[in-house]
């Protein structure tokens, strides 16, 4: 058989491009902001997780200027030959600081640390404990480990200790959570997790893509919004969202990144951030510190765009966070509820299996500290009325 058979089958991508409804791939012309030009036209940027809205900062564009100038455009290596620079040094010690943990180190993207962290802490033995809706990347660390995972119903606490009553007392539990779920909007039970781990012996890891700069106290993300900062084991976040940069990173205990540190072959055998990369995330981690109240500022716009959406009837799921789901269901439906929303000039993400169960498809919306009120009004004013077309 034909290896590339499968790429020539009929599919429900083949499918949606003849009907016109494909809502993936749409090229951007300029900056990731609350309005953009794609396509050649205005629409409102309801789709990014450039949440404080930095990626068009002046002080962090001209951060990765300057580090072009100084160090050029790569490091042309891994952190253990040639592709430490003192930047990384730095932005691990400020990142460290900022999130009150012994040490960080940092991976070339976020998606790579989850492989990096999980493969090098969880051993032949040991037992990983994910929450269902855990982002992908957390199961393909699991994959790159030789451990056993158990899942658990979606912020299911007795399904957790379910789990946890299976692991033998002589094998090590690592339970690895969303902090904010990156679909649907929803914040994790930190606190009964946390409890639960402490009465069954395990460790915890928070994936806090989502929560650095939308949660906690000046932004410090999931930990800290629940004042359980020295209760979580690990930290892991990304610079390709509120920090407006590309990279990942890992918090804890100067002895664990170490570790870590020397056994993680995603880290060890990939090339360092680039020094352009290194230089924005830095400097969008300075501009938030600078501006403890961003984080407030996103979500009162958060609470306003929810407002919007439920005084014009429309169901949404309740949350703290700047990612505001509108449930759509059925993936066909989603996809055209989607097209009309872009022809009429709002941009939002479409949520499809398997990021999504095949009756629980999405539209997920996210916000910007750079939006505005009105402009989030327009926009509801069309999703309202888009949505209300689909139903007649």
């Amino acid at each position: 058989m034909d290896l590339f058979a499968k790429c020539y089958a009929p599919s429900l991508v083949d499918e949606f491009r003849e009907k016109g409804i494909y809502p993936y791939f749409h090229a951007l012309e300029t900056r990731q902001g609350p309005e953009v030009i794609m396509e050649g036209k205005r629409r409102i940027m309801l789709g990014s997780n450039n949440y404080l809205g930095l990626t068009s900062c002046p002080e962090v564009v001209e951060a990765g200027i300057r580090a072009l100038e100084q160090f050029g455009t790569g490091c042309s290596g891994s952190r253990f030959l040639n592709g430490t620079l003192t930047m990384h040094l730095e932005l691990e010690a400020e990142l460290a600081k900022f999130l009150r943990k012994e040490a960080v180190m940092t991976f070339s993207t976020g998606f790579q640390s989850n492989l990096g962290i999980i493969s090098a802490l969880v051993g032949r033995n040991d037992y990983m404990i994910l929450d269902r809706e855990n982002h992908a990347s957390i199961y393909d660390g699991t994959r790159l480990s030789y451990g056993k995972m158990l899942r658990y119903r979606h912020n299911d606490m007795d399904d957790l200790e379910r789990c946890l009553q299976q692991v033998p007392e002589t094998a090590g539990a690592l339970i690895i959570t969303d902090g904010v779920f990156s679909m649907g909007g929803d914040i994790a039970d930190l606190p009964s997790i946390v409890k639960l781990a402490r009465q069954y012996g395990a460790r915890v890891m928070v994936d806090d893509a989502h929560g650095l700069g939308t949660l906690g106290e000046g932004g410090r993300g999931t930990a800290s919004y629940f004042h359980l900062e020295n209760e979580v084991d690990v930290y892991m976040g990304t610079f390709s969202k509120s920090l407006a940069s590309l990279g990942g990173y890992m918090a804890a205990e100067a002895r664990v990144v170490d570790y870590v540190r020397h056994n993680s072959r995603p880290f060890i055998f990939s090339a360092s951030i680039p020094p352009a990369s290194c230089a924005t995330a830095l400097a969008a981690l300075r501009h938030l510190e600078a501006h403890p109240e961003l984080p407030q500022k996103l979500s009162d716009l958060s609470d306003h765009f929810r407002s919007a959406l439920k005084s014009r009837g429309l169901v949404i799921r309740e949350s703290k966070t700047p990612i505001v789901p509108i449930f759509t269901y059925q993936p066909e439906r989603t996809m055209r509820i989607a097209h009309d929303l872009y022809e009429s000039g709002v941009y939002v993400n479409t949520v499809l299996p398997p990021a999504a169960p095949a009756d629980g498809c999405m539209l997920r919306t996210s916000l910007m500290a750079t939006h505005n009120e009105a402009l989030l009004d327009e926009a509801a004013d069309v999703i309202q009325k888009v949505l209300g077309e689909a139903h007649e």
